[in-house]
């Protein structure tokens, strides 16, 4: 998983990290598929994404009420909403004997020949919603030693969205321009870099990007010495000033600029 990690950590398309975590997910786990889905768990609305590549044409397939009810997350949105562990949990353990007659069960038996389901949310407290990944398999239930596994990954799982948010938002602040990222890669700044650049941009303090990012302050500054030596800058000031002038992070609208905060 650390090879995922860091392969995932210098992607800079924030498409590819989700079905490059999921398919390690589900190996890690011993899932056949998985599906992920990150924002809430709810019938009406939300995108979900599969790996393999088979799972994601059985979706495909899926009439509009069948995905309602995948959205639905039955039965982890209810078992997770109650209460705030956000520990792993198989479907048989969240619903007990209704889950095998349950119309999601018969769903997946039917579009993905699975009869279990793992549950893994991301433990992001910033957010009230649930969100998260459902891995799936045939056969026997996962076992106690699969769970733990699952529960192990937690954090690389949020530190990974985290980072899908940050390069969306980068990629929405400077709007239609394809050559960003060529100019990113041209400076030799790594997609993690990116991201703390665009939080320093922010005014955000070590502590806060840290936050961000699910990292601590002594990483932070490790990487804004980087961001430092790469743009030839000394400070927060000079260095968000170079990188708009690179077109690395949108210049300030018409209220201007940073609002206070302290240097990293």
């Amino acid at each position: 998983m650390a090879a995922v990690a860091v392969a995932a950590l210098h992607e800079r398309e924030p498409g590819r990290l989700w079905p490059m975590l999921a398919g390690a997910l589900a190996e890690l786990c011993g899932g056949d598929a998985v599906i992920h889905k990150l924002d809430d768990w709810s019938e009406h609305r939300g995108s979900i994404g599969a790996t393999p590549d088979a799972a994601a044409l059985a979706l495909d397939r899926l009439t509009d009420a069948d995905l309602r009810l995948l959205r639905a997350g039955f039965p982890f949105a209810g078992h997770y909403a109650a209460g705030s562990d956000r520990s792993p949990v198989t479907a048989r353990r969240a619903a007990g004997p209704a889950w095998p007659g349950s119309r999601t069960a018969r769903l997946l038996g039917e579009a993905l020949d699975v009869d279990h389901v793992l549950g893994v949310p991301l433990p992001d407290g910033t957010t009230p919603v649930i969100t998260g990944c459902l891995v799936y398999r045939s056969g026997t239930d996962f076992t106690d030693d699969q769970l733990a596994m699952a529960e192990r990954t937690q954090p690389l799982l949020t530190a990974v969205e985290r980072q899908r948010r940050l390069l969306e938002e980068w990629w929405r602040t400077l709007g239609p321009d394809p050559a960003a990222d060529q100019r990113a890669a041209r400076s030799t700044l790594t997609p993690r870099e990116t991201t703390v650049l665009l939080l320093l941009a922010e005014a955000l303090t070590a502590d806060a990007v840290g936050r961000r990012l699910g990292i601590s302050a002594r990483t932070v500054h490790k990487h804004v010495e980087n961001i430092y030596r790469k743009l030839g800058t000394r400070d927060r000031v000079g260095t968000v000033l170079r990188a708009q002038q690179l077109g690395l992070v949108a210049p300030p609208g018409p209220a201007g600029g940073m609002t206070g905060g302290e240097r990293a």
